[in-house]
Order: C-alpha cells, then sequence, then structure tokens
C-alpha cells in the first residue's frame, strides 16, 4: 500500500441534501439548522443567534420554508411583555427527521462509493 506523503489529504466524497417542492428549495441544510436550534431553545432570534444568523436571514428562511410546505413547519409568537416564541410543529418535526435521515444514506452511499477510490492513494 502507498504511504500518503504529508500534506496529502485523503479523498473524501461530500454531498449536499436539499428538497424543493415546485422547483423552489423546500428545506436545506442552513434550514434544518434553523429547525433544529428552534426546537432547541423555543425562538427565533435565539435560534438565529446561536447559528451565527442575522434575525433577517433566520426569519427570510423560516418564512421560505412555511410557505413551501403544505403545513407550517414553525409556529410563531410575537415577542413584547408576554414574551414571544417560536415552536416547531409535528409537520416540522416530521420534515427534519426525514431530511436529517436522507443526509445520513448521502454520506453511506457516499462513503460506499469512495472505496474504489483507494487505491488511487
Amino acid at each position: 500500500m502507498k504511504q500518503r506523503s504529508k500534506g496529502q489529504a485523503a479523498r473524501v466524497l461530500r454531498g449536499k441534501v436539499w428538497v424543493e417542492i415546485g422547483g423552489k428549495p423546500a428545506i436545506t441544510e442552513a434550514g434544518a439548522d434553523l429547525l433544529d436550534q428552534i426546537a432547541a431553545c423555543g425562538s427565533l432570534s435565539e435560534a438565529a443567534r446561536r447559528l451565527r444568523y442575522s434575525y433577517r436571514r433566520a426569519w427570510m428562511l423560516l418564512d421560505a420554508m412555511n410557505r413551501a410546505w403544505p403545513r407550517k413547519l414553525v409556529i410563531t409568537a410575537a415577542g413584547g411583555t408576554h414574551g414571544g416564541g417560536a415552536k416547531i410543529t409535528a409537520a416540522g418535526e416530521q420534515v427534519l427527521r426525514v431530511y436529517r435521515d436522507l443526509q445520513l444514506q448521502i454520506e453511506h452511499l457516499l462513503g460506499a462509493a469512495a472505496d474504489p477510490f483507494k487505491h488511487l492513494d
């Protein structure tokens, strides 16, 4: 087996997953990350901070996802004296679960596809 020289990295196949509805992105990696954070903290603004997204970017991403699917993925309540918040819906949980499963399947397939290239190292 041939040794790798310094600076020569292992070959890794990578891919990105996004789902389109009607030719428009319905969920992407950024959207899935946003859903994860909203589920974790219950706040769109806090989710945006955690991801280092501007609030505007997070809001527009969430709005686009909510419009793309037949049912809203997240419901929001305006802030103020009684607080506000964001809650991922059952539809949002299902979309996120399926998306993350697709990511794992793609990673597995790409890992298996990379095996034939090992002899090239």
